[in-house]
């Protein structure tokens, strides 16, 4: 017996084939997603995003989109920019070149990836100039590295969470999940006391990059960059978090008849799964351009924020000791952070 397709399937695609006709990889099809430089529409039957045929026509008439999401790493990246690498690096750590994607290589060294895009533009602007062509980096910069910072994960995820605020569209729940995931469980469950809620959370929550095998080295190295850890970034991400469920328990309450009844009983610290470009209320602001005169580090998300929720626990202690319990004895665990 034959079934006719409905509307959807008629005028939209699957991924997999606007992938194809729009000569993308996989990757860079992902990417376009999250940047909004392609439109999605939800699957009438409750499957995954679809790809509108017209989107895809839209696409095709306009000039470079493999451009606007081509990637570069330190050493590309530099070339770019005409620097040192190490220059590179330097800016990069210090918080004013955004990651957009980061993966593991063979040794699980973090390799970061920038928008080509936005290099060119920041190298472009003549108040660089002198962060780009100066003898010696910027002493406010050596003092900051030389203390430690390296605002590459967090600005990761600065961008990573309007990638997925925008993906939650009008959904309030999605839009909690959205935050919660970049959060440790402990923050979480500290907020979001009713275990009903939490179980809710969990099914809206949406799919955060993989890298390995749930439980191996790699993945646990890959869930510590996507989790919130400096302090006034917590406190954001926490606020934000207690904001967003206020919003989603007015709009659909736990036990209406919109909220799905949870089957059982979830763990309190049950890990929510996680992760932009383009303003967004929930999004960290971005890195300042800098000047005459070389700002501070960029400002965390705390700083768009007058008060923050509650205190902040110990973050990922819990976590810690239950990725302790699961790891085998005598498993790996070293790992180190490059700016590749």
């Amino acid at each position: 017996m034959s079934h006719t397709g409905t509307t959807s399937d008629r005028l939209t695609c699957a991924p997999s084939r606007a992938v194809r006709e729009l000569g993308l990889k996989r990757g860079e099809f992902e990417l376009a997603v999250n940047l909004g430089l392609i439109r999605t529409v939800p699957d009438e039957r409750g499957g995954g995003p679809r790809v509108a045929l017209a989107e895809i026509d839209r696409l095709r008439s306009g000039d470079g989109l493999r451009d606007r999401v081509a990637t570069v790493g330190t050493t590309e990246g530099a070339k770019l920019m005409e620097v040192a690498p190490t220059r590179f690096t330097s800016l990069a750590r210090y918080g004013l070149l955004i990651p957009a994607k980061f993966y593991l290589n063979r040794y699980r060294a973090v390799v970061w990836l920038y928008l080509a895009e936005e290099l060119r533009q920041f190298a472009a602007e003549g108040c660089h100039a002198r962060l780009l062509t100066a003898r010696r980096t910027p002493s406010e910069i050596r003092d900051a590295l030389k203390a430690g910072m390296d605002r590459r994960p967090r600005n990761w995820r600065g961008r990573h969470i309007g990638f997925l605020t925008r993906q939650a569209g009008d959904d309030p729940w999605a839009r909690a999940a959205a935050v919660a995931c970049l959060l440790d469980p402990a923050d979480v469950a500290d907020i979001v006391r009713d275990p009903r809620e939490r179980t809710r959370l969990s099914r809206c929550r949406p799919r955060l990059p993989a890298h390995g095998a749930p439980g191996s080295p790699g993945a646990e190295l890959a869930e510590t960059l996507m989790t919130a850890s400096e302090p006034d970034e917590v406190a954001w991400f926490r606020a934000d978090l207690a904001h967003s469920m206020e919003t989603a328990r007015r709009h659909h309450p736990v036990g209406d008849a919109l909220s799905p009844t949870p089957s059982a009983e979830p763990d309190p610290l049950v890990p929510l799964p996680a992760p932009s470009a383009g303003p967004d209320p929930l999004v960290p602001p971005p890195a300042p351009s800098v000047g005459r005169s070389l700002p501070a580090p960029p400002p965390g998300p705390a700083a768009d924020r007058s008060a923050s929720t509650g205190r902040t626990p110990r973050h990922g202690l819990l976590s810690r000791l239950r990725r302790r319990h699961r790891r085998p004895a005598g498993s790996p665990r070293s790992y180190r952070i490059t700016a590749g």
